[in-house]
C-alpha cells in the first residue's frame, strides 16, 4: 500500500509540473509581439511578492496578442522565457504602452535574479534602461542561453499589453519611427496654430482665438498619452507627469465642446442644447476630482465615457444647426464625423469591445485629430470668403452713396452760387455730411486693403502648407520601402548562405531597391516639410508685422521691417512675372505711426504693381526697385516703377481725393490721398517722378523724430 500511495504521488507531481510548465519563446531575431505567448497572474489585492509568484501555480496563459487588462487597480504579473537559437545576438523587449504607472522588470537565470528595473509613469524617469517614452530591456545572453522574464504591472488608466521581441537594433528602430510619426502630427498640428493664429490677428474672429487654444490643448493631451510630456518636459516630476495626463483629457473635452459652441453660433440656433453644455462641464469637474482623490482607475473610465458621449452630442449640435442652414455647419460636420468615428474606435479599444488594439486603434486619436485640424481650418477660411462677400457688398453700397452725394453736390452748388447768403447753413450741413461720407470711404479703403492681405494670406499660406502635406505621403511610402528592404537583408543575412553571396544578395536588393536614392530622398522629403513649416513662420511674422493694431500709438519702428512685411502682402500680386530689387540701408528706428506708414507702403506699391501689369500684362519685364537710406535727420525711401506712367495732368491730381485712372470697381481713388496726408502727418515729404509709357518714382521723407511743433 505504502507504494501504490508513492507511485500515485510522484504521478500527481509529474502531472501539475507538466500542467505548469512554461512555454520557452525561441529568440531568432525576429521583430514581433508576444502577448498571445505570455503568463499572466491577477494579483487582485496587490500583495503577492517575486518570490511568491514564482511558486504560484494561478498563472493563465493569454490568447491575445495585447492583451487588455481593463481598468481594474489589480496588479498582473507577466512572465515568459527566452530561449536565443541565434549566434548570440542581443534581445530586445519593448512594451509600448507609456501610461503603465508601475511596472516592475526581473531578469532570471535559473531561480536567480541577475537584474531587476523598477520604473512606470509615476516613478521617476531616469530609472528607465533606455531614455525612451516606451519601456525598453536589453537582454545580452548567448546562443543557447535561457532567460526568464517577469514585469510587475498596475496602472490607474487602461491597462494594455502590447509586448514585442526582438534584436536592440530593431526594437530601438521601432521606437525611432514612432518618434519620427509623432514628429509629423506635431508638425501638422503646428501649422495649423501658426495659420489660425494670423487669420485671428489679421480678421479678430475669436473663432479663431478659440481653435488655437483646442489645438494647443490636443497637442499637449496627445503629447501625454503617448508619453512625450513626461520624457521632455517633467522627467524629474512623475506625479505632476501623470496627473497632467488626467487634467489634459478633461481639458480637451472642455475645450472642443466650447470651440463648437462659439463655431455653430449653438447660443443662437439651439440654446437649449447649447445650456446642456454645463453637464458635461460638471462631469469633466468630476474626472478631475476622481483624480485628486486618487480614485485613478474610475478618473480614467469616467474620461473613455465622457470622450464618446460629448463628440456624439457636438455631431447632434452640428446636424440640427446644418438643418437650420447655417452654412459652416457643413464643413464641421465633415471634420467632426471623422474625428468621432476616431474617438469610437479608440474608445472601443481601450474598453475591448469590437475593435482589438492595433497600431490602427492605438493611434486612432492622433489620426482624427489631424484630420480634424486640417479640415476644421478649412471650414474657419470659408468664414473669409464670407467676409470679403460683405466687404465687397458694402464697398458697392459705399461707391453708389458716393456718387450720389457727388450729384447732390453738383446741384448744391448750382443752387448755393445764387442764394449763398440765404443758404449758409444748409451748406454747412452739406459740407458735415461729406466730411462724414469721406471718412467712410477712408473705412472703405481700409477694407479694401484688407482684401487684399486675405489674397496674400490664401496665396502665401497655402504653398508651405501644401508643401508640408504633400511630402507626407511620399516620405511614409519611403519609410515602409526602407522597413521591407531591413526585413529582407536581415532574412538574407540570417540565412545559411556562403558571406559572399549574401553579400551579392544584399548588393543586388539595394541596386534593384535603389538604396541610395531612397537615402537622398527621405533626406528631401524631411528638408521639405522642415522648410514648409519654416516658411509659413517667416510669413506668419512677417504677416503680423504688417498688420499692427497699434496706429494710435506713437512708437519707434524699424522702417525697413516694416517694407518687408508690406511686401509679404504684395507678393501675390507679382505673379512671378515681376522683378524685385531690395536695397535697404542701414536705418535707425523713426518715431511714427508704424501701422499707417505700412498702410502708405502697400497703396504705393500696390499701384506700381498695377501699372507695370498694365503695360506688360502677363509677358516679363516688369521691374520694381525699392531703395531706402537715411542722413541725420531723415529716412528716405524711393518705389520706382517701369510700368505706364502718368502724364503731367495726372501727376497734378494723384494726390486729390477720389481720383483714380483704374476702371469702375477696381479702386476707390483715396489710396494715393491716404499716404500724401499720412506723411503730412508725419512732417514729411512725397513726390512723385514720371513719364508716360517710361514708369514712375515715388520718393518719400519721413523725420526720424516725430514733433507735433
Amino acid at each position: 500500500m505504502y507504494y501504490i500511495r508513492l507511485v500515485l504521488f510522484l504521478l500527481s507531481c509529474l502531472i501539475a509540473e507538466t500542467a505548469f510548465a512554461q512555454q520557452v519563446i525561441l529568440f531568432d531575431g525576429s521583430f514581433e509581439p508576444i502577448g498571445n505567448k505570455l503568463e499572466i497572474l491577477t494579483d487582485s489585492n496587490s500583495t503577492i511578492s517575486l518570490k511568491e509568484a514564482m511558486k504560484s501555480t494561478e498563472f493563465r496563459r493569454s490568447t491575445e496578442e495585447f492583451p487588455n487588462l481593463g481598468t481594474k487597480p489589480y496588479s498582473y504579473w507577466v512572465r515568459f522565457s527566452l530561449k536565443n537559437v541565434t549566434a548570440g545576438k542581443t534581445a530586445g523587449i519593448q512594451l509600448t504602452q507609456a501610461m503603465m504607472d508601475y511596472l516592475d522588470f526581473y531578469e532570471l537565470h535559473g531561480d536567480t535574479v541577475k537584474r531587476a528595473n523598477f520604473t512606470g509613469h509615476k516613478r521617476p524617469f531616469n530609472n528607465r534602461y533606455l531614455k525612451n517614452q516606451t519601456f525598453i530591456y536589453q537582454i545580452p545572453f548567448q546562443g543557447g542561453d535561457i532567460r526568464t522574464i517577469y514585469f510587475r504591472v498596475q496602472s490607474g488608466k487602461q491597462l494594455i499589453l502590447p509586448v514585442y521581441l526582438g534584436t536592440i537594433e530593431r526594437v530601438i528602430e521601432n521606437s525611432l519611427v514612432i518618434d519620427m510619426l509623432f514628429g509629423v502630427y506635431v508638425g501638422i498640428i503646428m501649422v495649423m496654430i501658426l495659420y489660425n493664429l494670423f487669420l485671428y490677428s489679421t480678421v479678430r474672429d475669436r473663432n479663431y482665438l478659440y481653435y488655437v487654444i483646442y489645438l494647443v490643448v490636443v497637442l499637449l493631451t496627445q503629447a501625454s498619452m503617448q508619453g512625450y510630456v513626461f520624457r521632455l518636459i517633467l522627467p524629474e516630476y512623475p506625479e505632476i507627469a501623470d496627473m497632467f495626463i488626467y487634467f489634459s483629457t478633461a481639458l480637451i473635452g472642455i475645450a472642443a465642446i466650447e470651440f463648437s459652441k462659439h463655431f455653430l453660433s449653438t447660443k443662437t440656433y439651439t440654446p437649449k442644447l447649447h445650456r446642456f453644455s454645463y453637464v458635461f462641464y460638471a462631469l469633466y469637474g468630476v474626472q478631475i476630482l476622481l483624480a485628486l482623490l486618487g480614485y485613478f482607475n474610475w478618473s480614467y473610465t469616467l474620461m473613455l465615457m465622457l470622450a464618446m458621449f460629448s463628440a456624439i452630442y457636438v455631431l447632434y449640435m452640428a446636424v440640427v444647426i446644418q438643418i437650420k442652414g447655417l452654412r459652416s455647419a457643413k464643413f464641421f460636420l465633415i471634420a467632426w464625423g471623422g474625428f468621432i468615428l476616431c474617438v469610437v474606435v479608440y474608445v472601443l479599444k481601450d474598453l475591448n469591445l469590437i475593435f482589438p488594439y492595433n497600431n490602427i486603434t492605438n493611434f486612432a486619436l492622433l489620426i482624427g485629430s489631424a484630420f480634424e485640424a486640417v479640415l476644421l481650418s478649412f471650414a474657419l477660411a470659408d468664414k473669409i470668403n464670407i467676409l470679403k462677400s460683405e466687404k465687397e457688398q458694402s464697398q458697392m453700397e459705399t461707391m453708389h452713396v458716393l456718387r450720389e452725394n457727388e450729384r447732390i453736390i453738383r446741384e448744391q452748388n448750382v443752387v448755393l452760387e445764387a442764394r449763398v447768403t440765404e443758404r449758409t447753413a444748409e451748406l454747412n450741413n452739406t459740407l458735415e455730411d461729406l466730411k462724414q461720407t469721406q471718412s467712410q470711404l477712408v473705412e472703405s479703403e481700409k477694407m479694401a486693403s484688407l482684401g487684399q492681405l486675405t489674397a496674400g494670406i490664401a496665396h502665401e499660406i497655402n504653398n508651405p502648407i501644401n508643401f508640408v502635406t504633400s511630402n507626407i505621403n511620399p516620405l511614409k511610402r519611403d519609410v515602409d520601402m526602407l522597413l521591407e528592404a531591413l526585413d529582407e537583408i536581415e532574412m538574407v543575412g540570417l540565412s545559411d548562405r556562403p558571406t559572399h553571396e549574401k553579400k551579392q544578395m544584399i548588393e543586388e536588393y539595394k541596386e534593384d531597391l535603389d538604396f541610395d536614392y531612397l537615402k537622398i530622398e527621405i533626406d528631401q522629403l524631411m528638408k521639405g516639410i522642415n522648410e514648409g513649416a519654416s516658411r509659413t513662420a517667416e510669413i506668419v511674422k512677417g504677416l503680423r508685422i504688417f498688420s499692427r493694431v497699434d496706429e494710435d500709438d506713437l512708437k519707434k519702428a524699424d522702417i525697413n521691417e516694416g517694407l518687408n512685411s508690406t511686401m509679404i502682402i504684395a507678393n501675390n500680386l507679382l505673379n512671378n512675372n515681376i522683378q524685385v530689387a531690395m536695397d535697404q540701408g542701414d536705418l535707425p528706428k523713426v518715431e511714427c505711426y508704424a501701422g499707417k506708414l505700412n498702410q502708405v507702403f502697400l497703396n504705393i506699391i500696390s499701384n506700381g504693381i498695377h501699372a507695370i501689369h498694365e503695360k506688360f500684362g502677363e509677358k516679363p519685364g516688369g521691374e520694381l526697385n525699392i531703395k531706402t537710406y537715411a542722413d541725420e535727420e531723415n529716412v528716405y525711401l524711393s518705389i520706382k516703377d517701369n510700368g505706364t506712367g502718368m502724364s503731367v495732368e495726372t501727376q497734378k491730381k494723384i494726390f486729390e481725393p477720389f481720383f483714380t485712372t483704374k476702371d469702375v470697381g477696381e479702386g476707390t481713388g483715396l489710396g494715393m490721398s491716404i499716404a500724401y496726408n499720412t506723411i503730412k502727418k508725419h512732417k514729411g515729404d512725397i513726390n512723385v517722378y514720371s513719364s508716360p509709357g517710361e514708369g514712375s518714382v515715388f520718393t518719400l521723407r519721413i523725420p526720424i523724430s516725430f514733433s507735433n511743433d
